[in-house]
This record gives C-alpha cells, structure tokens and sequence, in this order.
C-alpha cells in the first residue's frame, strides 16, 4: 500500500485538503502536526531544510513538495 507523510499544523486548510485528497486515493496518511504531540518545527526544517510552509508531502519516501506539487503529481 502506498503510503504518504504530511507534515502539517492546525488551522491549515491546505493540509486538511492534501490529507482527504490523499485518502479518496486509497493512501495511507500518516499525518504529523507541528504542535501537536511531539512533532516541532525544527523536525520539520530536518526533514525539509528549505521548508518555508505546510504541507509538506512525502510519498513512499520520496518528497513531493506541498499541495500544488502533490495536485501535479496525482495528475
């Protein structure tokens, strides 16, 4: 099964987005909201050092970008 990381944060509608779009795909999302639980920005920034916004997407391992990157990418 494919499956896909989104790194997000609350209030962002984007990510909420990218996470159903996702889902409707039959992905499994593992969603990891900075704030929430143990995931900080600075988990982010090592994972994506030029990250400047949310969502950031990985699928399978293979980073995509954020939401208009991932719509391309399902196209």
């Amino acid at each position: 099964m494919t499956k896909a990381i989104i790194w997000s944060q609350k209030g962002c509608q984007y990510c909420e987005t990218a996470k159903t779009l996702l889902e409707t795909r039959g992905v499994d999302v593992e969603e990891r909201k900075i704030g929430e639980g143990t995931w900080t920005k600075n988990d982010l920034i090592n994972a994506v050092p030029n990250a400047r916004s949310v969502p950031q997407i990985f699928i399978d391992g293979k980073y995509i970008g954020g939401y208009n990157n991932l719509v391309d990418v399902l196209q």
